[in-house]
């Protein structure tokens, strides 16, 4: 039912607008509001809150700014499809990233396999013959729907550490290194435009040929050490990055 809606009890008491938002939030996010179900009027919202017209109308235009909710000039606001935005200037797993924002992740995996790497996968990851990578196939889900597939590569030693533990729930990152011990350091990535081949599409549930965003992200331990090297396909109409960037004083200094 979608009039049960109630605001969210706190002992630091938020503005009306935010406890609004909040509770509709959370009925989205529990499926009570469906993919493009039309949410309550600004009229509604009055009513059921006892607000202001303006408090209803702020109530609304934060969840479009999450990007859960999308407006129809003259018929009203519906669940949208809600983006997923990640930055890039901190080096988190998706589930890291998503409790931030309260989204729930799940994952789903496909498979793994242990193979002889090729030259460029022996240098990522720095294995020296005859050692061999462990694959780990996977589909990664925000709210329940799929954002991406991620395709895995590791030193056999750590893939079958990895596979002893429950990798649709967890993070890879997070069990790296609380469970395995291996502090991360830094990544090094490279993203770009790419069309969904069969295996992405089937996974992601989306047309072959579909835009996507492809993410190369080789990430290294604390102490220097390549850990793991991944192919990251993600969805184009759910996926974001944000990335702050600064303009240095040796810059702009001639005509624009």
């Amino acid at each position: 039912m979608h009039d049960t809606a109630s605001l969210p009890s706190s002992s630091l008491p938020a503005p009306l607008y935010t406890q609004i938002k909040e509770a509709l939030r959370a009925r989205i996010l529990d499926g009570s509001y469906a993919l493009f179900d039309r949410m309550p009027s600004e009229s509604e919202l009055m009513k059921r809150f006892s607000v202001s017209r303006v408090t209803a109308r702020q109530a609304v235009s934060q969840l479009c700014q999450e990007g859960l909710v999308f407006k129809v000039q003259g018929k009203g606001s519906y669940v949208s499809r809600p983006q997923v935005s990640q930055s890039l200037t901190v080096l988190q797993g998706l589930g890291e990233a998503m409790q931030e924002s309260g989204h729930i992740t799940s994952s789903r995996l496909l498979g793994s396999r242990f193979f002889a790497p090729d030259d460029t996968l022996r240098a990522r990851l720095q294995i020296a013959p005859p050692g061999r990578v462990g694959e780990i196939r996977r589909v990664r889900y925000v709210n329940g729907a799929p954002v991406s597939l991620d395709v895995s590569y590791f030193r056999e030693a750590t893939a079958q550490a990895l596979l002893a533990h429950d990798l649709e729930t967890r993070d890879i990152f997070a069990i790296l290194e609380s469970d395995l011990q291996c502090p991360l350091g830094h990544a090094e990535l490279d993203i770009g435009a790419a069309a969904a081949d069969v295996d992405a599409a089937h996974a992601l549930e989306i047309p072959p040929g579909s835009p996507i965003l492809r993410m190369d992200r080789l990430t290294f331990a604390r102490d220097g050490r390549p850990l793991d090297y991944e192919h990251l396909y993600c969805r184009g109409d759910q996926w974001r990055y944000r990335l702050r960037i600064e303009r240095t004083g040796t810059h702009g200094r001639g005509a624009s």
